[in-house]
């Protein structure tokens, strides 16, 4: 599999790499079938994207596509960064081979679910019915989410409290998943049968 120069520098050195406290925004998203995962985190002023950070869990592709999608978003006023596509993700990276083009989607994805999450929440700070929830927004940034409903958890609980899924944390990425099947959502690691 031949990369770009680009898709080389972004893998080896990818930029923006973390987590970050105080998100305005939250998204991830997931392949099932080739396991890669990724969690974007933007922070908006003044309708732009002040800052971005990912994490990643998958192939050498899809560090390089969060990688230069955070390149590629910071700055951008909110509008600009939702017409990030996958197309030019891989445009900007010089092409990806055709079994690495989802990734360049995944990328898209997330950052648009950071977006989205962003806008939700603008919307909640907006509305007095609103003002209720305002603690659960605050644990949401200081919690992970769940892998089946995306709704906030503390650390491993043993039930999720949105969607009531049973969760065990997985041998091998230590997040958090159903009890009930096999392969984590997150890493893909298939539990051992004794």
């Amino acid at each position: 599999m031949i990369y770009s120069d680009k898709v080389m520098d972004h893998f080896q050195n990818p930029r923006n790499v973390g987590t970050m406290e105080d998100a305005d925004g939250m998204g991830q998203v997931g392949n099932p079938v080739c396991g890669d995962m990724m969690t974007f985190y933007v922070k908006v002023e003044d309708n732009r994207i002040a800052d971005v950070k990912f994490q990643t869990f998958g192939c050498g592709a899809a560090i390089a596509v969060s990688s230069m999608v955070s390149e590629m978003a910071i700055g951008k006023t909110i509008e600009e960064a939702l017409q990030i596509t996958n197309e030019s993700v891989a445009e900007e990276l010089g092409g990806l081979p055709k079994n690495k083009m989802h990734c360049s989607n995944l990328g898209a994805d997330a950052l648009h679910k950071a977006i989205e999450n962003y806008q939700e929440r603008q919307k909640g700070a907006e509305s007095p019915a609103s003002s209720p929830e305002k603690p659960e927004e605050s644990k949401e940034k200081d919690s992970c989410a769940c892998p089946y409903c995306e709704g906030p958890i503390e650390g491993l609980e043993s039930t999720c409290g949105s969607c009531y899924v049973e969760l065990e944390e997985c041998l091998e990425c230590h997040k958090p998943m159903n009890k009930k099947e096999d392969d984590c959502p997150h890493c893909g690691a298939t539990k051992p049968r004794f």
